[in-house]
């Protein structure tokens, strides 16, 4: 029987398991063997997978993260850890490996793809939203409705004690996460990565705020965000196997220049994992079950080196390598609709 495998790599977020669901299902349905690799690319580097069978799966719809494990895996790290990934890839027989990830992990599928391992298909995964060449990831609603919640809170309690709220969301090259739950959040301000941060413009603002009435504000800023004469601000100079900081604290600087300029109480809520745990959101559980069903369809087709993508509302397929060249930033024309309600 020919046998398809998949792994989970990157950072978790909700619509994983919807995924792997939707392949096991769609696989076994057209006579397919499934194994799950456990923690992305390290299981092919250490040989660990599992059997998924319709038992394994029965009841991981609604359920958030992913039963197959993941990790920051890089096997092109150590030269040894790529020669136990392709030896081991042999070892399966596999008719194809699904990948599903963000740009770390779709970034080696692509490589493998260029040594040799054709038979991959990929399924684009982050809460960020910032690959290329697919409207939405799934992961992204799950995030943005939490940060939504997350800041629909803090208006209340900043009301109250008439205070400048900071929260501090998710996105290290992308303000995607910022600029939705903000404009969904009626946020009084949104700064992201793609544009350095003007401190006297946010303070100016919030100034003009309390001179109309308005005793209270609600600042929305992603990690990945810096000050005009700034640097990244990171939480340790250690680097993960793809060559990233740890982030985080902008929120907190940020409220510090703030409460200093304005005089205003100045809090800080940074929301940090909780955006991406949890019960997915009925849009990325379908947009999970669509993404997983065409890649398997993909395998059918023998259509290889192909990342499965949303155009609209049309899964499309398209060139692994065109989507992991370039990030998603912002669209520049919705954060113009939030620039309609700063201050």
């Amino acid at each position: 029987m020919a046998k398809i495998a998949i792994l989970t790599g990157g950072g978790d977020c909700p619509g994983l398991n919807p995924v792997i669901r939707a392949v096991v299902r769609k696989a076994i349905n057209e006579g397919y063997e499934v194994v799950g690799i456990k923690n992305g690319w390290k299981g092919l580097i250490e040989n660990d997978f599992m059997p998924l069978d319709l038992a394994s799966i029965s009841g991981i719809l609604p359920k958030g993260g992913t039963i197959l494990g993941t990790s920051r895996t890089n096997p092109y790290k150590k030269e040894s850890d790529l020669e136990n990934l392709k030896e081991n890839y042999k070892k399966l027989n596999l008719e194809a490996l699904i990948a599903v990830g963000g740009e770390d992990t779709l970034g080696v599928a692509s490589r493998l793809i260029k040594d040799g391992i054709t038979n991959i298909v990929g399924i684009p995964k982050t809460i960020d939203n910032d690959l290329s060449c697919t409207d939405y990831t799934f992961g992204f609603d799950t995030a943005i409705n939490i940060a939504t919640e997350c800041i629909d809170r803090l208006h209340t309690t900043a009301e109250s004690h008439h205070r400048v709220i900071v929260v501090e969301v998710m996105g290290r090259h992308a303000g995607w996460i910022a600029v939705e739950a903000g404009i969904a959040g009626g946020a009084d301000f949104i700064l992201i990565p793609e544009l350095p941060i003007d401190i006297d413009e946010v303070c100016n603002s919030i100034i003009n705020r309390h001179k109309r009435g308005k005793t209270f504000s609600i600042i929305v800023v992603a990690e990945g965000a810096q000050f005009k004469e700034g640097s990244l601000i990171t939480q340790e100079e250690k680097l993960d196997e793809f060559g990233h900081v740890r982030l985080g604290g902008i929120g907190e600087r940020l409220a510090q220049e703030i409460e200093k300029r304005t005089g205003y109480e100045t809090r800080v809520s940074v929301l940090g994992h909780i955006q991406r745990g949890g019960t997915p959101t009925a849009f990325d559980r379908i947009l999970g079950t669509r993404f997983g069903v065409r890649a398997v369809e993909l395998v059918l087709e023998k259509k290889f080196g192909r990342m499965v993508a949303l155009s609209g509302n049309k899964i499309i397929d398209v060139p692994l390598e065109n989507a992991v060249a370039a990030l998603k930033t912002i669209d520049m024309e919705l954060y113009a609709v939030a620039k309609v309600f700063f201050g």
